[in-house]
């Protein structure tokens, strides 16, 4: 399966920073909407995830169920502990694997608790997605929370990154980083739902601080400096690389005061610069095809069973 149907965005060790609400206190409409998590030892929490990913040459889609129970991590901040089961691939099922079914995910909208990729070495590849895009929602509230200026409907707040993330493997992904700033507004508070809204777009940085393999690879797909790219090697032993811009909208629904995730919905296209290549060093290549690839996610707050 094709890297790019499956690469990851990591943003690790964001740390919340804010006031915290009461539990069980209501919001009046004269109060801001201080966004902060609010846990309770013991809550089950569930999610359905669908995705639609669109690659070059196909289109993949799966939904997955993730649930999970808080509890308390060893070095102190409470921590939902997710499992996954229930996984639909173009509308089979895919048996989980034993490893696949004992993996937990752990995450946390705790201030004490630093987010991290986990270990994906021994889960199916087919659930990488999922368990990277979950990790994505979460490290994005997280970003948000830690603002002290997202308090009313319509504050802005832009967040300067630039640091390349990386998802090579080495062996099938020889190279694999993308480069993004943080643009997040706080859209909406629904006083009477005790709900708030936030928008949170991953967007090019003025430079991408991306040390690209090849210099044709540096040459802007789109109106700005290439933010992502990627280079795998085929089953016949050569190299599909590609470059271009990549970018994420993202709305997540929070449920208030608790902060809980309600909602969220994802929208990632990259527009690319594709070659084959017969060398490593990207130095023999055929002609450039321009395309396309989207990933569309939602993830929606389900029942505890």
């Amino acid at each position: 399966m094709s890297a790019n149907v499956w690469r990851m965005i990591i943003v690790g060790g964001l740390i919340l920073l804010g006031p915290r609400f009461i539990e069980g206190q209501s919001i009046s409409p004269d109060q801001q909407a201080t966004l902060t998590r609010n846990y309770l030892e013991g809550e089950k929490i569930s999610y359905q995830m669908k995705a639609v990913n669109e690659g070059h040459a196909s289109t993949i889609r799966y939904e997955a169920r993730a649930d999970a129970q808080v509890e308390r991590e060893p070095s102190g901040p409470l921590a939902e502990d997710f499992a996954w089961a229930g996984l639909l691939v173009n509308g089979q099922t895919v048996p989980l694997t034993p490893a696949s079914q004992q993996f937990r995910e752990s995450l946390s909208l705790s201030p004490e608790y630093t987010l991290s990729v986990p270990d994906l070495s021994k889960v199916q590849p087919i659930l990488i997605g999922p368990i990277t895009d979950l990790l994505t929602f979460y490290a994005d509230v997280q970003l948000a929370m830690r603002q002290k200026n997202l308090l009313r409907p319509g504050e802005h707040i832009y967040v300067k990154h630039g640091k390349p993330n990386s998802w090579a493997d080495g062996t099938y992904t020889v190279f694999g980083q993308d480069s993004i700033d943080f643009d997040i507004t706080l859209t909406e508070v629904d006083q009477a739902a005790h709900e708030a809204t936030l928008l949170i777009r991953h967007v090019p940085p003025v430079q991408a601080h991306i040390q690209f393999p090849a210099t044709w690879m540096t040459a802007p797909v789109g109106d700005h400096p290439n933010n992502w790219g990627e280079v795998e090697k085929t089953a016949q032993g050569k190299y599909s690389a590609e470059v271009g811009k990549e970018t994420f909208e993202v709305v997540i629904r929070l449920s208030l005061p608790s902060g809980r995730i309600l909602s969220a919905k994802m929208d990632n296209p990259v527009d690319v610069l594709g070659r084959d290549c017969d060398d490593v060093a990207l130095s023999k290549c055929g002609t450039p095809q321009r395309y396309r690839i989207r990933r569309q996610v939602s993830l929606s707050a389900e029942e505890s069973k």
